[in-house]
């Protein structure tokens, strides 16, 4: 019964969702490795890990390696994309269409809300850059949260919409975003135009699986 009095929230993955940051996401990795006198991997394997905390990123592209050289890692990926951006590296740009879905929601009573693998520094900087961020009612990130698919992030995007999961859709275009959207009980969508494939994505366990901003606002309000 509290469910039908709760709003609706949808939450958005960042990376891979909102905006298409691959390119540079894998240029600082690239520059990172090379800094620190090592192969980079190869793309496709960076852009596997998209979405997870940054240490657990190098935990998946150095098995290998300690904690303290995974960390280590994390902060010079850090430093290397701040060196390129003061460099003139662009910021990410949003997925065609994305600003309208979210202007669309919110118009129609959507709370919305970003669960993502960025820092809370580097998701401010992309809302900010796009004119988006008031749109938000919760931004959660890595540097308050365990890394995904740890349920914890849209655990607190629930409490601080005042929603049940029950009234809450997770929107990602990756397993890590799936199988985080189910564990904290709500419904997912799984997008066609990020980082992993929508045979991935249905085989988490996607409630939806859409391959435009169309289909994405259809499924969306087909249950609203």
């Amino acid at each position: 019964m509290g469910s039908v009095t709760s709003p609706r929230l949808a939450i958005f993955d960042c990376d891979g969702t909102l905006v298409d940051s691959q390119a540079n996401i894998c240029m600082a990795m690239e520059y990172a490795f090379e800094e620190a006198g090592m192969v980079p991997p190869p793309r496709p394997a960076i852009r596997r890990t998209v979405g997870l905390s940054l240490v657990e990123i190098m935990r998946n592209l150095l098995p290998d390696g300690s904690e303290e050289h995974h960390r280590d890692m994390a902060e010079r990926y850090r430093a290397s994309y701040l060196t390129l951006r003061s460099n003139g590296l662009e910021l990410e740009p949003l997925y065609d269409g994305m600003a309208a879905v979210l202007s669309e929601l919110d118009e129609n009573g959507w709370l919305l809300g970003v669960a993502t693998g960025k820092s809370d520094r580097g998701l401010e900087r992309c809302l900010d850059h796009h004119g988006i961020k008031g749109l938000f009612v919760t931004l959660q990130t890595a540097d308050r949260h365990p890394s995904k698919p740890h349920p914890s992030m849209v655990w607190q995007a629930l409490a601080d919409a005042g929603a049940y999961a029950a009234n809450a859709v997770m929107i990602g275009d990756t397993v890590y975003d799936i199988h985080m959207g189910k564990a904290a009980g709500c419904r997912t969508i799984g997008v066609n135009w990020g980082y992993h494939p929508l045979d991935e994505l249905r085989e988490a366990g996607a409630d939806h699986l859409v391959e435009s901003m169309e289909e994405l606002m259809h499924a969306l309000e087909g249950r609203a």
